[in-house]
């Protein structure tokens, strides 16, 4: 059977990386290039989307269009800070943005609650996927999504921390994921870190780890991690961790990544990025027409290679295959 390839795309406002204080969401008007992009090669995108998306007209006539083809699947992506019931939990969330994992467990139920009940009265269809804001994630979210009957997570970001950038100004930060599989698994939901057997199965977003040839480590070593002339040459051609994440500079290493994964046997790919990246200005990333083109050719190329050796499933799809091939659906329990 041929590994998976995922395509999760975080389905939220225009240029959320400035902070507004008013969300736009003009990027729904550019996803039907995309959709039809994965389709010719036969791929099927999961949109996870947030608040301002799940309530934008543009957005909800584009998701019933997909779902009702069979072409992609719509889940769940929650940002705390504008999902309601609105709380403020700083000064400042539209400038801080804040981790849900930092909210009181009342108030997680409740915006979990209400960015599901209404997803699935637009889409009227039951929520199963799910990728966190900001990608903080812990056992409380967890069992929480299991209890609204979520059955995959792609929030797990292996050999990356996210604990230098903040959310609460006072707080810790976000979710070191170094040490978590990179391997998808039912998690345990005591420790979302190790295998279990709930059924809430995880799918991390695929990142290699740095493999440094001893001449490369002893070049890195010697300039630190200053932004020389050379350090950036080294990088280019020996980044650390590799991402799955296409930022119009990476091309090759998708493509690379895409080999090792077959060479290493992998049992699937998965490749994210914002809805907001496919309009000129909606990121900083891809800020002109040319940049949005040159994504494009990037996309095109990297899923000509995986439409070859693997095939497109939606994240339900994924699970479904999984709980099939393991003969493990999971538990309520960890």
């Amino acid at each position: 059977m041929k590994p998976a390839f995922l395509i999760t795309i975080d389905t939220e406002g225009d240029n959320l990386w400035a902070r507004p204080q008013t969300v736009k969401t003009a990027n729904a008007g550019f996803l039907s290039r995309f959709q039809a992009l994965c389709e010719r090669h036969g791929l099927k995108p999961t949109y996870l989307a947030n608040w301002e998306m799940a309530t934008s007209p543009a957005f909800q006539d584009f998701g019933k269009d997909v779902l009702a083809r069979g072409q992609g699947e719509i889940g769940m992506h929650l940002h705390a800070w504008n999902s309601p019931p609105i709380v403020p939990l700083t000064d400042d969330d539209a400038r801080h943005h804040p981790y849900l994992i930092e909210y009181p467990e009342s108030q997680i139920r409740q915006k979990i609650k209400a960015m599901t009940d209404v997803l699935e009265q637009v889409f009227a269809v039951k929520m199963v996927s799910h990728r966190a804001g900001r990608w903080a994630f812990d056992e409380t979210y967890a069992r929480i999504l299991v209890e609204h009957g979520y059955r995959v997570d792609c929030s797990v970001t292996p050999h990356i921390s996210w604990a230098g950038y903040m959310g609460h100004p006072g707080g810790h930060g976000g979710s070191d994921y170094t040490a978590f599989p990179q391997a998808p698994y039912f998690v345990d939901l005591d420790d979302i870190a190790r295998p279990g057997r709930s059924p809430l199965l995880e799918a991390p977003l695929t990142v290699l780890a740095p493999r440094y040839p001893l001449p490369v480590r002893y070049a890195k070593a010697l300039m630190g991690l200053g932004g020389s002339m050379g350090w950036r040459a080294v990088n280019h051609f020996y980044p650390g961790t590799v991402r799955c994440v296409p930022n119009g500079k990476n091309r090759v290493h998708l493509l690379r990544l895409l080999t090792t994964a077959l060479f290493e046997k992998r049992d699937c790919v998965e490749l994210a990025f914002h809805s907001s990246e496919l309009m000129p200005g909606g990121s900083p990333t891809f800020s002109t027409a040319s940049s949005i083109e040159d994504l494009y050719q990037d996309l095109d190329a990297v899923f000509s290679a995986a439409a070859e050796s693997f095939i497109g499933v939606t994240l339900e799809e994924y699970h479904r295959r999984v709980s099939l091939a393991s003969g493990v659906c999971g538990s309520n329990n960890a």
